[in-house]
């Protein structure tokens, strides 16, 4: 069998009792994930960059200094980031830090070749470039025995909604996709759904869109080694959800989370904070709505969530590692305040609200120090 991650412990459903043993029994373990994509951030639409730009060399050191802050892994776009060439820095970054590399993306996005689209692209000649890149992204996961592979359709989608193909842009999109995992079979991929920007509306807005087209590209894969795996009840599309992403599009974070942990999906987690709808801040976590964040840790316990934690944020003013610090301790702190909340009063609340109006409430308050 290929080498993928279990997720089916995520689907199960326990009863009143099973939930109150398994929330006073079960701690999540926060193993953090970084983006080397944000180690230098670059300028905006509106402003320049205000830091000084490294390369990838440059960027792995900074990775160095990080593992003190509890980092267990890094990720990066494929083949600007990591490739074949370059990926024996990330070998000797895992070699002496312990910070391995999880998950890489294609690079898919900025290219202008992909101004109307990547994998959903209606030129040919753009997309067969987007899938061959998708297909060597797979093989590198796919040798490199990473976590998994994750797409995030950036810029695939449309700007008017008048004459837009839906039916057209999805199946493109899915058929590349299915495609490539025939292609490389036995490879875990994960979508990042995102309301907007830089497409003005994206394929999948929302992380139901993302479930569902999971749902659809798995239909569409044809080789042996993943219809074993379906059969076999693995998940082979999953997610990656932001709860930047998330807020965007006026979801609620914990519901989000365990929409994909029910169907056995959530491959990998990406953490900030943004105000509800407004553009992609990518803020530090916690620093706005803290209590989504706190309830979807909550909600990721309550599922058995095992897999890891990825701090992905954009930190335009303070140095990246001050960054990482701040977001680690408050990941860690987050983790110790939801196990020290009163499981059997929550379940109760649940299951038994008539009488106990207003507990949740009385909970919430107490929790605040």
């Amino acid at each position: 069998m290929a080498d993928i991650i279990d997720t089916r412990y995520q689907k199960i459903k326990r009863n009143k009792e099973e939930l109150i043993k398994h929330l006073n029994s079960f701690t999540l373990d926060i193993k953090i994930s970084v983006g080397i994509w944000y180690f230098t951030p670059s300028g905006g639409r509106f402003h320049e960059a205000y830091v000084e730009s490294k390369d990838i060399p440059q960027k792995i050191e900074m990775a160095y200094e990080m593992a003190k802050y509890g980092v267990k892994a890094i990720e990066a776009h494929y083949p600007i980031e990591v490739n074949e060439d370059n990926y024996y820095l990330y070998e000797k970054l895992e070699k002496e830090t312990g910070i391995k590399l999880l998950s890489c993306y294609p690079a898919i996005f900025y290219p202008k070749e992909y101004e109307f689209g990547s994998l959903s692209n209606p030129y040919d000649k753009y997309r067969n470039k987007a899938i061959e890149t998708l297909i060597n992204c797979l093989k590198f996961a796919k040798e490199k025995k990473l976590h998994h592979a994750g797409i995030w359709p950036g810029i695939d989608g449309y700007l008017y909604s008048l004459g837009t193909d839906f039916y057209d842009m999805w199946d493109r999109f899915e058929d590349a996709v299915a495609t490539a995992m025939d292609e490389v079979p036995g490879v875990m991929v994960a979508i990042e759904p995102k309301p907007y920007e830089p497409a003005p509306n994206n394929i999948y807005r929302t992380t139901s869109d993302g479930l569902i087209a999971c749902r659809d590209i798995e239909l569409r894969l044809k080789s042996k080694t993943n219809k074993d795996l379906l059969s076999k009840g693995y998940s082979l599309l999953g997610m990656q959800p932001e709860i930047g992403h998330i807020r965007m599009g006026f979801e609620d974070a914990p519901y989000a989370f365990s929409r994909a942990t029910r169907q056995g999906r959530l491959f990998h987690t990406h953490w900030n904070s943004q105000p509800l709808g407004n553009y992609d801040q990518d803020l530090n976590i916690g620093v706005v709505e803290l209590q989504q964040a706190e309830a979807s840790l909550f909600a990721l316990k309550m599922s058995g969530y095992k897999e890891y934690y990825g701090i992905d944020i954009n930190p335009e003013r303070m140095p990246v590692d001050k960054a990482i610090q701040i977001n680690s301790l408050v990941l860690n702190q987050m983790n110790e305040k939801i196990n020290n909340l009163p499981n059997e009063r929550l379940v109760e609340a649940y299951f038994n609200p008539e009488n106990n109006r207003g507990e949740i409430e009385l909970i919430i308050a107490n929790s605040i120090k």
